[in-house]
């Protein structure tokens, strides 16, 4: 169990080693640093695919680094996705992706915009300067993934991946590699009610550097109140005074100074901080898809243990965020219950259905993702609900 705040980040500070292997230009990483976005990714190869195999990530530079198109890519495109890792489809090549998956069917292509670790407000980021270029789209698709709302607050996810991967080897070569850097993040203001937008503390890549040693990284984010509420959330002590205000103004009843509660209690807040971040995020690139004629198309994807959970009759993390897209009419595809569906014809256990989908965290990633056959089976998911949001229809079904 975490114990507080300074061992929360005396556990993510970054070695020496770490930042000088990213920062060296003659050793191949598979991130660039970038001061808004923390980081794109860039050409790699991982041995984190199914049964043990190797991954090829190529990215696009003429085509601001999204993955390599390869159905239809000398044809006009339409349509740009962005999101997580769930979005570029890690743990899979270039032409497993879900993207490529539904190219191939639509007969027309698609962009993968997609970036590892991503929060929706880093994914919308991206958008932002996607569609102002020669790349811009008509429809664009949002995938949001169980733990991107909790990304939109985190001013560096290395405080939580770091304690999540801690038994991970760190500091050597060949050690897990370090990611998640400062980043934008947004945060909501209670002295003034409203959500603010935040620039990362490092604005270039040297700027790394001065996270070097504990200390270092302690001080830059000792009163940071989301490393505050991840350290309750992990059973740890930290300051409770402004998450309580938080709170307040979210209406939430919470008591985060018994032991008894607070691990609980600061989960529900983590989560609806979250959420509530994610609809102040996706409001905002409506307007913007609506004042520059675009189309904007939600997808909620998940992890294993949110499909486990829901196989198993539990409720759902995310059903405020439901409810407000129905509320406010928003295009979405839900794939929690068409994965309910596909279960239902399946004749096994749902720790064997989950296999068949999703292959085990390897290399860099800190969770699992789709297979090969996990992302056929997405594209096909989502693709009733695309073919009759296109028009016209794409060229296979006209």
């Amino acid at each position: 169990m975490l114990r507080d705040v300074k061992q929360l980040l005396y556990t993510a500070a970054y070695r020496p080693h770490e930042i000088e292997n990213f920062l060296n230009i003659d050793h191949k990483s598979f991130l660039t640093f970038d001061p808004e976005l923390g980081y794109i990714q860039t050409d790699y190869i991982f041995r984190d695919g199914m049964d043990g195999t190797l991954s090829e990530y190529r990215y696009e530079p003429d085509r601001m680094m999204a993955r390599r198109m390869i159905n239809y890519r000398d044809n006009p495109c339409r349509i740009n996705t962005y999101g997580d890792s769930y979005t570029q489809c890690a743990q899979v090549s270039d032409g497993e992706t879900w993207q490529e998956i539904l190219a191939a069917h639509f007969r027309e292509p698609i962009r993968n915009f997609g970036v590892g670790g991503y929060g929706v407000y880093h994914a919308y980021l991206r958008a932002m300067r996607v569609e102002k270029t020669d790349l811009a789209a008509e429809y664009i698709i949002l995938n949001i993934w169980d733990d991107d709302y909790m990304r939109n607050l985190d001013a560096a996810r290395w405080i939580r991946v770091a304690w999540m991967c801690r038994d991970l080897p760190r500091g050597k070569k060949g050690g897990y590699p370090v990611h998640g850097f400062p980043w934008s993040h947004v945060r909501y203001d209670t002295k003034n009610e409203r959500w603010i937008e935040l620039p990362g503390i490092c604005r270039t890549a040297t700027d790394l550097r001065k996270l070097v040693g504990k200390e270092n990284y302690y001080n830059a984010f000792k009163d940071d109140t989301v490393a505050h509420l991840y350290t309750l959330r992990e059973g740890g002590q930290a300051p409770v005074e402004e998450l309580e205000k938080l709170a307040e103004a979210f209406g939430i009843r919470v008591n985060l100074r018994s032991p008894k509660t607070r691990k609980d209690d600061a989960r529900r807040l983590h989560i609806a901080y979250g959420i509530r971040s994610t609809m102040y995020i996706v409001d905002k690139f409506r307007r913007w898809c609506n004042e520059n004629g675009r189309k904007l198309m939600i997808v909620l994807s998940y992890d294993v243990p949110t499909v486990q959970n829901a196989l198993k009759g539990g409720s759902r993390f995310d059903e405020e965020f439901v409810r407000f897209l129905k509320r406010e009419k928003y295009q979405f595809i839900d794939t929690l219950p068409l994965i309910k569906r596909e279960f239902g014809m399946f004749r096994g256990t749902i720790n064997q259905f989950c296999s068949r989908f999703y292959v085990a965290r390897a290399g860099a990633q800190v969770f699992g993702h789709f297979n090969p056959y996990g992302n056929f089976w997405f594209a096909f998911a989502l693709r009733q609900g695309l073919v009759e949001w296109l028009d016209p229809k794409p060229p296979s079904y006209r």
